[in-house]
């Protein structure tokens, strides 16, 4: 099974709420800007396990999955958090 990775993530909402992601940050600090957001779906990582708001993004002209993992429990301004799967692993 590949390896869930969790990842900070530049993030922008417009005026309606919609959440955009714009960059990636590694846990080593590598920063990938995120070129386009193809999809915006509910999913799971059937790979790393997981499920989330799982968005189809465009890095490097390559595409890639990034969840958005919400929060059992909405505490203050913790929502939830952003992971990938690790490739290779």
């Amino acid at each position: 099974m590949k390896a869930k990775v969790y990842v900070d993530v530049k993030v922008d909402f417009d005026t309606d709420g919609n959440m955009r992601p714009r960059e990636l940050i590694w846990e080593d600090g590598r920063r990938y800007e995120i070129d386009r957001v193809l999809d915006v779906r509910p999913a799971a990582s059937l790979k790393a396990g997981g499920q989330g708001d799982r968005f189809t993004i465009m890095v490097a002209a390559r595409q890639s999955y990034l969840w958005f993992e919400r929060c059992a429990a909405v505490s203050g301004c913790r929502l939830g958090r952003w992971f990938v799967e690790r490739k290779g692993a």
